[in-house]
């Protein structure tokens, strides 16, 4: 190449002209504004073969980041097929995310093609393989300034949303995403956690639900939650709202309430049942799960009721009360996952110890019964398990256990509940009274006890797998 500079002929200035400009607007998209910086630049002085061809090496040879989006019927082999095209230009791969929904793929690459590497080739090669493989495909450069304002996203609030029903309707999730979009959130992504359903032979009382990750730029996750509380009056469904970070992801340790939490009843009603006693104390438990008395104080009145009532009669509720829909799957599960279980309860121990010994639980705390000639005294032998007292055997059992309370999760469905529920890193207030929906973080009124998974990122397939199956049946 000669270094001599010679005049550019004005037709070789408008071939430059046209290369660049479709340069500028086409698969480079710098955008106009450095177009007519560029042209600008050639047209206010005498532009040389030699500058043109220096401009033009510098501009088709610079790195280069562009999104790549494929689309079409989903199978084996296509992200290693693609991936191989890529791999020939030494591209690095900046991001990349896949889902398919209904054997429909979507895949995004987003690419950065180094210097001394060409676009035009690497474009050709991708369009051929993908019509060979039946691929719609789209490419989109990003910008210097959109690449970097993605890095810095990095530290944007995430949330975790999660929609629970027996069913999931086109309605409830527009309402849905309607009210994160209000309060300026993105949702990034969106997966369904509950198996697939059939159209003809429907499952009774199946679960639904879908995650849904946010972020935004500000934090005014207080109010979404608010608003999202609304649409469960609204609707049939459960949403929970949760922080995004380490801690969501790496839960150790569940504690339960157990009357009408774990199980379907208050051991306190079916006893003075027993007594026939149980309309007097089923009204004062009734105000005390709702918070109108002090509990304490209203079991000490419940339990002076069951006085005379003879203990060979305590084992004949050990199987006539039920245990909670999903309790069974739940605590099965949570073992299989490494949890720890406990069961904290305002209760009584002969019916905790019980559940301990058919579900696995490892730590049960309750009331135990004071007994005297084979009879109930009406008063217990140890210290009341109160609120403040589930809260205490909360956080003694996680440092114990060498657990942060950010891993731990409460449920509960009273107001004694309260307690354990704020202290925990993630406090559910199950099939719970107004008072305890409304102060709790999370509430699960319309699924079984096994939802509580979907909470903790368990998808319903994950369970179906051979080695799950083998793990819980041994």
């Amino acid at each position: 190449m000669c270094d001599k500079e010679q005049p550019a002929t004005v037709q070789v200035a408008e071939d430059a002209e046209r290369i660049l400009f479709e340069w500028c607007r086409g698969e480079h998209g710098r955008g106009r504004p450095f177009q007519d910086q560029v042209l600008l630049t050639f047209r206010n002085r005498m532009a040389t073969v030699w500058d043109l061809s220096r401009l033009l090496i510098c501009l088709l040879t610079m790195n280069r980041v562009v999104l790549i989006n494929f689309s079409g019927g989903d199978r084996p082999g296509l992200t290693s097929s693609l991936a191989e095209i890529l791999a020939t230009y030494r591209v690095r791969i900046l991001d990349i995310g896949q889902a398919v929904v209904h054997e429909t793929l979507t895949l995004a690459i987003l690419v950065e093609v180094p210097a001394g590497e060409e676009f035009t080739p690497l474009k050709k090669d991708l369009i051929v393989r993908a019509h060979d493989l039946d691929l719609k495909i789209k490419f989109t450069p990003v910008s210097e300034e959109a690449f970097d304002h993605w890095v810095r996203s990095q530290g944007k609030f995430r949330f975790i949303v999660s929609v629970l029903g027996r069913v999931v309707t086109a309605e409830q999730l527009a309402t849905a995403s309607s009210a994160i979009s209000r309060h300026a959130f993105n949702i990034d992504r969106i997966e369904r956690l509950s198996g697939r359903l059939s159209l003809t032979g429907r499952v009774e009382n199946a679960n639904a639900c879908i995650e849904l990750e946010i972020s935004g730029e500000g934090d005014s996750s207080s109010a979404l939650r608010a608003e999202l509380m609304e649409l469960t009056h609204q609707f049939e469904i459960d949403i929970a709202f949760q922080r995004e970070s380490i801690y969501r992801r790496n839960r150790r340790l569940v504690a339960f309430d157990m009357d009408s939490t774990l199980i379907q009843a208050e051991v306190i009603d079916e006893l003075a049942r027993l007594h026939g006693v149980g309309e007097q104390v089923s009204a004062i438990t009734a105000s005390a799960m709702r918070g109108e008395l002090d509990f304490k104080h209203s079991f000490t009145k419940r339990l002076s009721l069951l006085r005379g009532l003879p203990a060979m009669r305590l084992p004949e509720l050990l199987h006539t009360v039920q245990l909670a829909d999903g309790a069974e799957r739940l605590i099965s599960t949570l073992k299989m996952l490494g949890y720890k279980t406990a069961i904290l309860s305002g209760g009584f121990t002969f019916f905790g110890k019980h559940l301990q010994a058919r579900l696995g639980i490892d730590y049960v705390f309750a009331n135990e019964l004071e007994i005297e000639n084979d009879v109930l005294t009406g008063r217990v032998a140890s210290e009341i398990v109160d609120g403040k007292k589930k809260a205490e055997l909360l956080a003694t059992i996680a440092a114990r256990e060498d657990i942060s309370l950010d891993q731990v999760v409460a449920v509960g469905d009273g107001a004694n509940d309260l307690p354990m529920l704020n202290i925990a890193g993630m406090g559910i207030a199950f099939h719970a009274k107004p008072l305890v929906r409304k102060s709790a973080n999370h509430a699960v009124s319309h699924l079984g006890l096994d939802s509580i998974l979907y909470l903790i990122g368990v998808r319903d397939r994950d369970l179906d797998r051979p080695e799950f199956r083998f793990s819980s049946a041994g």
